[in-house]
C-alpha cells in the first residue's frame, strides 16, 4: 500500500508539473546566453560512474540515441573531469585503482582530469575530516611524510591537470593534527601535498577548496604563505546563501586580495522535486532553492547558466565544476540506500540527458 501510494503521488506531482511548466517556469524559453570569454574548467563531477555502470542501465543523449554518460558529457562541451579519491574506501568507488582507470579512459577522449583528493578513506568535508585507517598511530612527522609519499603516488600515476590537496578544508584536513585552530600544521601538511606535485609536474594546477564563501577571506589569509594556483569554492543555495551577487563579489574580491585565479569546485541543481527511489533527497522543496529558477529542466539550465554567467564577469574566474551530475538512482526504485541526489543529476527518470548539457556549449 505505501508503495502504490508514493507511486500515485509521484504521478500526480509529474501531471502538475508537466500541467504548469509554461506558466511557472520563466526560464523555459530563455537561451543560454553567449559569453565573450572562454572559460577554463567546464566541468563535471561523475565519480560514481564506474559504479553506475555496473548496474548495466542504459542512458540515452538528448536526441535519443543511447550512449555512454562520459561520451554525452564530452559531446555537450564539458572538457574537465572531476574524480574524487579516498586513501582504502571499504569498496571500489573512489578508490586508488578505480580513479585511475577512470582518469586514463577520461584523458584517451581528449578530456582533462581533476582529483580531488580527500586524505581520508571516506567522505572529507567542513563536519569531517578523519584521517585514513592507516594513518591514525603516526605521528606529526610521519603523517607528513605520509602525505607527501601518498600525493607524489597520485601524481606518477595519475598525473591529473588539476588536483585538490583536501576537500572542502574550511576546518582543515587530516584531523585533530591539521585542525585550521592549528594553522601551522594545517600548513605543513598542505605544503607536503604542494611540494610533492610540483615535484612531479610544475604544470599540474593546484587548487585550495573550501565550502561555501562565507568567511572564505580570513581562511584564505590563513594560508596565504602557500604556493597554489587556484582558489576553489563550492556553492550550493540551500547551504550557502541564495545571494548570488554576493557570491560574484566575494569571488572577485578573493582572487583580487590573493591574485589566484578562482572557480566553482562545486555546486547543483534540482530538475524537480520529485524522486525516482526510497532515498530521503537532499534538495525537496522552493524553500531550498533560488526563487528565479524552478526546480524544472530549464530552470536548472537557468541556475547552471546564472554560474557560467558570473564565473565570466569575475576577472581571474577560469569555470566551474557541477557536482553529481551522473547521481542517478541506479539502484532501482526501491532502493533506501540509492541517491540522494537523483532530482539535480543531468538524466531525469527516464535516463535521458537533460537541457542543462546546454550551458557547455
Amino acid at each position: 500500500m505505501k508503495s502504490n501510494l508514493k507511486y500515485y503521488n509521484l504521478i500526480v506531482i509529474l501531471f502538475l508539473m508537466t500541467s504548469c511548466s509554461k506558466s511557472n517556469d520563466s526560464t523555459n524559453t530563455t537561451p543560454v546566453i553567449p559569453t565573450t570569454k572562454t572559460l577554463e574548467i567546464k566541468g563535471a563531477d561523475i565519480s560514481y560512474l564506474p559504479e553506475i555502470r555496473q548496474s548495466s542501465i542504459q542512458f540515452y543523449n538528448a536526441i535519443g540515441q543511447a550512449e555512454d554518460m562520459l561520451t554525452t558529457l564530452k559531446n555537450a562541451g564539458v572538457n574537465v573531469i572531476r574524480l574524487r579519491l579516498w586513501k582504502n574506501p571499504t569498496d571500489a568507488t573512489s578508490s586508488f585503482q578505480t580513479v585511475k582507470n577512470l582518469s586514463t579512459e577520461i584523458k584517451a577522449l581528449g578530456m582533462k582530469t581533476l582529483i580531488t583528493v580527500h586524505y581520508s578513506d571516506s567522505w572529507a568535508d567542513p563536519g569531517k575530516q578523519t584521517k585514513p585507517a592507516q594513518w591514525q598511530s603516526l605521528n606529526f612527522t610521519q603523517l607528513q611524510d605520509s602525505v607527501y609519499i601518498y600525493t607524489k603516488k597520485i601524481m606518477q600515476e595519475m598525473n591529473p591537470d588539476y588536483i585538490q590537496i583536501g576537500n572542502e578544508i574550511n576546518g582543515g584536513l587530516l584531523w585533530p593534527e591539521g585542525s585550521a585552530s592549528n594553522n601551522s600544521q594545517m600548513k605543513l601538511l598542505l605544503q607536503k601535498g604542494i611540494t610533492a606535485v610540483r615535484e612531479i609536474n610544475t604544470s599540474t594546477k593546484i587548487i585550495i577548496h573550501y565550502a561555501g564563501f562565507s568567511n572564505a577571506s580570513n581562511f584564505y589569509n590563513s594560508i596565504s604563505t602557500l604556493d597554489y594556483d587556484v582558489i576553489g569554492l563550492s556553492y550550493y543555495p540551500l547551504w550557502h546563501g541564495k545571494d548570488v551577487n554576493a557570491l560574484k563579489q566575494t569571488m572577485i574580491n578573493l582572487s583580487d586580495t590573493y591574485n589566484k585565479k578562482i572557480f566553482i569546485a562545486e555546486t547543483s541543481y534540482p530538475f524537480t522535486h520529485s524522486w525516482n527511489d526510497w532515498t530521503n533527497n537532499i534538495i525537496g522543496s522552493d524553500a531550498q532553492i533560488l526563487p528565479e529558477f524552478a526546480a524544472t529542466p530549464f530552470g536548472q539550465r537557468g541556475f547552471l547558466n546564472k554560474i557560467k554567467e558570473i564565473l565570466t564577469e569575475v576577472p581571474k574566474g577560469i569555470g566551474f565544476c557541477y557536482w553529481g551530475a551522473e547521481w542517478v538512482s541506479y539502484k532501482g526504485n526501491q532502493a533506501t540506500n540509492g541517491s540522494t541526489w537523483e532530482n539535480q543529476a543531468f538524466w531525469d527518470f527516464s535516463n535521458y540527458a537533460l537541457p542543462v548539457l546546454d550551458v557547455y556549449k
